[in-house]
């Protein structure tokens, strides 16, 4: 299994409505895609600027593949992001997951 993490900014007064496209829009893209196990989005506020990752759970680099694109380190952004991201980090980053526990 590989995780796979992308972080965003965006600023606070914008936080609730990337929250709500995020639930709306990206996660069930991301669900829709063979091979994704899991989808979390996690926020952190930091005075003006709200802090997203997204961690996401893939079966194989195939399936990251199929999200992705054939560069799965490339970062992937929808058209709406514009109206929400300080700026567009362009890398992503995948670890193997090697231990779990429920």
């Amino acid at each position: 299994m590989i995780a796979r993490m992308w972080h965003g900014r965006v600023p606070t007064d914008k936080a609730r409505a990337y929250r709500e496209f995020v639930n709306g829009r990206a996660i069930p893209d991301y669900q829709s895609v063979p091979g994704n196990l899991a989808v979390y989005v996690l926020e952190r506020r930091e005075g003006e600027i709200t802090h997203f990752m997204t961690l996401t759970f893939w079966e194989s680099l195939d399936a990251i593949r199929g999200f992705a694109g054939e560069d799965v380190e490339r970062a992937k952004y929808y058209p709406e992001d514009e109206d929400f991201l300080l700026e567009f980090e362009p890398a992503v980053v995948h670890y193997e997951v090697v231990g779990q526990a429920a």
